[in-house]
């Protein structure tokens, strides 16, 4: 199978859909299928990554620009040449996002009749989330149905990494086929200690809790930083950011404001780390906070579960992420400072029921392994085409 995908920047650092795309053509690769990538060439970052197989210019929006480059985000320019030559090759089109250059590989493809698939990675919250018009809903119902009329409806099948993304398709009325099949994770051993550690049970010790995730208006870092003011434990807790993006400077100031109101005594951290690092960095955290308020899966704190630690993950309407939660416990009302506060204290007034919670979550993550989800693409990818050459010759 010719299997051919079209990302704006396959090489952007710090953002989960380029992170969970790179690991996805490496899966497809290794299941034996030719896979050839349409992207804008790295800037420099991945330089140890395969080239695009059609490189296309970056697009560059004058007025939008800057919001653009401070989101880490990056537009292909249409080649309709390059896309034709890369039609010509495939046997499916796969679509990672839903804007200009997918959208000219989407038409052509149709025109040449070629099927189309898609991965739906992002809601449309996540762009006016940056746009900061945030408590705006018609431009995201406008999206949304622009969407599905000028996309989702031409497509043979969307991948939906969780039932949370399904169940808004389904709302939506959209006439492709839809598949829960998860982003993947690589399937890393648990390097988390088999027995506790000495000091585990050490009621001086600091408490490391880490956030793993965007500094962005979505990921809404504020709710675990308010829940500081609640939580009993706030002169323990050792609060441990990882990731990158628009809204650091403004965590960080933050971080020092509760420092000298002496609502926390340990300096929280922010760092980039690798994929090691983060593995590590799970692996001795004591409690994993997520708080997103808009995520389609939310492969880091997937990652973090692998490692062992027990996570406490924020419930809405437009994050599926909590559906990995094994019971309530690791749940709290999104935006909801107070309920997250309770977790925390429950969490950590229950050590040795943590510890053991923390080997079923890493067991439980088992399941996503990247290699089942290639499969499952492959699987999709071939009911795709088989229908499309059925719909042509019925149509002859």
């Amino acid at each position: 199978m010719k299997i051919l995908i079209v990302i704006n920047n396959l090489y952007l650092e710090g953002n989960g859909l380029n992170m969970a795309v790179r690991r996805t053509v490496k899966a497809l690769r290794e299941t034996g299928n030719e896979v050839r990538v349409m992207s804008c060439p790295s800037k420099g970052a991945n330089l140890d990554y395969p080239k695009p197989d059609y490189p296309t210019k970056e697009q560059y929006w004058f007025v939008f620009q800057p919001i653009i480059d401070a989101n880490g985000f990056c537009y292909a320019k249409i080649d309709r040449k390059l896309i034709r030559e890369a039609l010509e090759w495939a046997d499916v089109a796969h679509i990672e996002e839903f804007f200009p250059v997918n959208h000219a590989v989407m038409n052509m493809a149709v025109k040449m009749g070629k099927p189309v698939t898609a991965t739906y990675h992002l809601h449309p919250e996540n762009i006016t989330y940056n746009l900061n018009i945030t408590h705006w809903h018609l431009p995201n119902k406008i999206f949304l149905k622009y969407w599905t009329r000028v996309f989702m409806n031409k497509l043979t099948y969307i991948q939906c990494p969780t039932e949370n993304v399904q169940d808004r398709l389904y709302r939506y009325h959209v006439k492709a086929k839809t598949e829960v099949i998860s982003n993947g994770l690589i399937p890393d051993k648990c390097i988390r200690p088999e027995e506790q550690p000495e000091d585990y049970l050490n009621p001086e010790r600091p408490l490391k809790l880490i956030y793993i995730g965007r500094f962005s208006n979505e990921k809404d870092h504020m709710t675990l930083l308010e829940a500081m003011r609640y939580t009993k434990y706030n002169q323990r807790i050792q609060l441990q950011f990882a990731g990158s993006g628009p809204k650091k400077k403004k965590f960080q100031r933050y971080c020092e404001r509760l420092m000298k109101e002496g609502v926390l005594k340990y300096k929280p951290t922010f760092g980039y780390y690798d994929r090691d690092g983060l593995r590590h960095l799970a692996a001795e955290a004591d409690l994993a906070v997520h708080c997103a308020t808009i995520e389609v899966e939310g492969l880091s704190i997937m990652e973090a579960m692998q490692q062992g630690v027990v996570p406490v993950i924020a419930v809405g309407r437009r994050t599926g992420t909590s559906q990995f939660a094994l019971d309530r416990r690791s749940k709290f009302p999104q935006k909801n400072p107070e309920a997250l506060a309770k977790r925390i204290d429950y969490w950590f007034d229950h050590p040795e029921e943590r510890w053991q919670m923390g080997k079923r979550y890493a067991e439980s993550m088992q399941k996503y392994d990247i290699n089942e989800s290639a499969r499952q693409l492959i699987d999709m990818f071939q009911k795709a085409i088989d229908e499309n050459n059925l719909k042509h010759q019925l149509g002859k």
